[in-house]
C-alpha cells in the first residue's frame, strides 16, 4: 500500500463475523452486527456490513457533490439528501453488490442537479473505486 499521497487512514477489525460486531482501533466505532432473517440469521438488535456500507457511501458521495458545488461556485440552495440502497445478490457460491443512490437536491434546476450527481460519480472514493465492479443506478429526485 503506498502512502506518498495519503490523506487519512483507518482500521477496524471484525469479530465474529457478520453475527459479532465491528470495531475500530480509536474506538470511534463500536458496532453489534446481527445476521438478518433474509440471510438465515436470528435477526434482532444489530446492524449488517450492508447497512454500513450504505452509509458510508450516502456520506462520500453527498460530500463529493457539495466539494464539487463549493469548487464550481454554486449559489447556497436547499439540503442535499442521498439515500443508498445496498443489495446482496446470490452469485453462486460468491455474492455481489448493487447499489442504487436516491438523490434530492433541492433548489436547483434540474440541469445543475444532474451536473453535481456526475461529478460527484467522478470525484466519490467509494463510486470511483466500484466503477466496473458493482452496478450503480443514479436516480435523481425533484425536492
Amino acid at each position: 500500500m503506498t502512502t506518498s499521497n495519503l490523506l487519512y487512514q483507518t482500521t477496524a477489525s471484525a469479530h465474529g463475523g457478520r453475527a459479532g460486531h465491528v470495531d475500530s482501533e480509536d474506538q470511534q466505532l463500536n458496532v453489534r452486527l446481527s445476521v438478518p432473517q433474509a440471510l438465515g440469521g436470528k435477526g434482532g438488535v444489530g446492524s449488517t456490513p450492508e447497512q454500513l456500507f450504505a452509509a458510508a457511501v450516502a456520506a462520500s458521495f453527498e460530500s463529493a457533490m457539495g466539494a464539487a458545488a463549493r469548487a464550481e461556485a454554486y449559489e447556497e440552495f436547499g439540503v442535499m439528501q442521498v439515500k443508498a440502497t445496498v443489495g446482496l445478490m446470490s452469485g453462486g457460491d460468491a455474492h455481489d453488490l448493487q447499489l442504487a443512490l436516491d438523490i434530492t437536491l433541492p433548489g436547483l434546476s434540474r440541469e445543475q442537479a444532474q451536473h453535481l450527481v456526475d461529478r460527484g460519480a467522478e470525484i466519490c472514493a467509494y463510486t470511483r473505486a466500484l466503477r466496473g465492479q458493482v452496478e450503480i443506478e443514479y436516480r435523481l429526485h425533484d425536492a
